[in-house]
């Protein structure tokens, strides 16, 4: 028998873009819950917030934090042996986390950087928590989580096209990277996609037949449905599909966010009883 694997984006995917909420998905979560399937969080909050969202969801799986910068997986999730020493994970309180980001520190440095080269760049960094709760519609607590950083630094950029492609070739030259989600990012060598295929191999392991389900809304999202047997995106608030992401075999739900993944879900999950 095949175990199905899901893995999900958080903000404008299984949570409402303006209020953060879950409640269309309840449904679906519930038939995860019914059949024991695992539903592992990867988002580009912090290990903060997922951890919020985790309690809220009554969810104990592993999760991925930063988009693919650290994989958390708890203590006792998998038998001893299943994850390779090669990964080097580290034990930190009830987890074991393997490290795929970039130092936040150094990005930092590098936003610093283009801001001196004349780039008109905020990151998470440079706000207060009340500045970062008003642009993004935050509490005041929500945002304090947000910038608890350790591998991706989010930031905002106010330029035409142009300045936006040559901010982005200043990236590339520094020697880091970037991607979009609600907000653009810097990073390093990681994305959600190679996070989630560490955590596919290890599923593997210890179930043997699996099929994997990727659920996304933005280009951030893009190397995790890559890697998925089934790549689905929800639409955004507007109604529309990111005509950006252009993966095989994209199934589009049909429903925006939270409503479109419950549907898509389900669908999902029907067929296998």
């Amino acid at each position: 028998m095949k175990h199905i694997i899901i893995f999900t984006d958080l903000d404008g995917t299984l949570l409402d873009h303006y209020t953060y909420s879950f409640e269309k998905a309840l449904p679906a979560l519930r038939l995860i819950k019914e059949k024991n399937i695992p539903l592992v969080i990867c988002s580009s909050k912090t290990k903060k917030e997922i951890m919020h969202y985790r309690e809220k969801l009554d969810n104990s799986h592993p999760f991925v934090s930063e988009n693919g910068g650290g994989i958390f997986i708890p203590r006792e999730y998998f038998e001893l042996g299943v994850i390779s020493p090669e990964l080097k994970p580290i034990d930190e309180n009830d987890y074991r986390i393997i490290r795929l980001g970039a130092r936040y520190s150094g990005l930092r440095k590098a936003i610093t950087e283009l801001q001196q080269e004349g780039f008109n760049v905020r990151g998470f960094g440079d706000m207060t928590a009340g500045e970062l709760a008003n642009i993004a519609n935050m509490s005041i607590d929500e945002a304090e989580m947000a910038k608890e950083r350790d591998f991706d630094e989010p930031f905002i950029f106010d330029g035409n096209k142009a300045d936006e492609q040559k901010l982005l070739e200043a990236i590339i030259a520094k020697g880091f990277s970037y991607t979009e989600g609600r907000f653009f990012h810097i990073l390093g060598d990681s994305d959600k996609g190679k996070a989630i295929s560490i955590l596919i191999d290890i599923y593997r392991k210890k179930f043997a037949e699996i099929i994997t389900v990727a659920i996304g809304d933005s280009p951030n999202d893009i190397p995790m449905l890559e890697k998925a047997d089934i790549p689905i995106i929800v639409q955004k608030s507007d109604g529309s599909y990111d005509k950006r992401i252009d993966v095989p075999n994209l199934i589009k739900a049909d429903g925006i966010g939270p409503e479109g993944w419950n549907k898509a879900v389900a669908g999902i999950i029907a067929p296998f009883g």
